[in-house]
C-alpha cells in the first residue's frame, strides 16, 4: 500500500532512505536547506522542496499533518533536529523518527517524543562486527541490548534434517522465523520442513542463546 513520507535532510543517510522509499513506490516529500542537494533528490522523489524545517509556518505550509510518517535526518546540527522534533510532535505527527549524533542527542528527542531513534553508524557497526566475527553469521538485526534476530547459514551438521528433530526452541531457546533457499523464503516454517546445507536460516532469541545455538546448534 502507498504511503506518504517526508524526509528532513537529505545527506547520506536521510538521502538513502529517501530514494529507497521512493523506488518502492511511495509518495516521498524531500526536505533541505541546501538549494544543491534538493535539485539532485528531485528525480528522487515525489516534491522536493528548500524549506527550513525548523519553522512551524513552513511546515504548516508543506502540509506537514498529512503524513503520518516524517524522518529526521539533519546532519550534524543537533539543535535543529531537536527542534525539528519537537515541532513536528507538537503538529501531531503520527510516527515522528530520528537520526541520532549522539546519546546526548538521543535522550533530549526521546524525552519531547520520538516515536522512534536511529544510529545508522552505531547500528552498522554492530551488524559488521557480527558478520565478520563467525563464517556462519550472514546478517544481525539488534532488538534490543538482550535479543535480536541473527541469519545464519546452515552446515552439513544439520543438513537434511527437520525443524522438528532439530527442536531448537527446547534446545536453545531460540525460534525459527524463516528460511531462505537461493530465491525462496519459507516464512513460518512448519515443524516437518527440511534444513538444507547452505540454507539461510533467520532465527530470533537472546542473545547468548542464539550464540550457543550457532556454536553447539550448527
Amino acid at each position: 500500500m502507498k504511503k506518504q513520507f517526508a524526509v528532513v535532510g537529505l545527506g547520506r543517510f536521510g538521502g538513502s532512505v529517501c530514494k529507497e522509499l521512493y523506488k518502492m513506490g511511495h509518495e516521498v516529500l524531500a526536505i533541505d536547506t541546501n538549494e544543491d542537494k534538493v535539485n539532485d533528490f528531485a528525480r528522487y522523489s515525489t516534491h522536493a522542496v528548500v524549506a527550513n524545517a525548523t519553522d512551524e509556518n513552513t511546515l504548516l505550509s508543506l502540509g506537514i499533518r498529512n503524513f503520518e510518517h516524517v524522518i529526521v535526518a539533519i546532519g550534524d546540527n543537533i539543535q535543529a533536529s531537536i527542534l525539528c522534533t519537537l515541532l513536528l510532535k507538537e503538529l501531531k505527527v503520527k510516527q515522528v523518527w530520528v537520526k541520532a549524533q549522539n546519546q546526548y542527542h538521543h535522550k533530549v528527542v526521546e524525552k519531547i517524543g520520538a516515536d522512534r531513534i536511529i544510529h545508522p553508524e552505531h547500528d552498522m557497526g554492530i551488524r559488521i562486527a557480527h558478520y565478520l566475527a563467525s563464517e556462519k553469521i550472514i546478517d544481525y538485526i539488534e532488538l534490543s541490548p538482550e535479543y535480536s534476530i541473527v541469519e545464519l547459514l546452515a552446515t552439513e551438521k544439520v543438513s537434511n534434517q527437520t525443524i522438528a528433530k532439530q527442536d531448537i526452541r527446547a534446545k536453545f531457546g531460540c525460534t525459527i522465523l524463516g528460511i531462505k533457499r537461493g530465491e525462496e523464503i519459507i516464512i513460518s516454517p512448519p515443524p516437518d520442513q527440511l534444513i538444507l546445507e547452505k540454507d539461510i536460516i533467520i532465527i530470533i532469541g537472546s542473545n547468548k542463546d542464539l550464540k550457543r545455538f550457532e556454536e553447539e546448534g550448527l
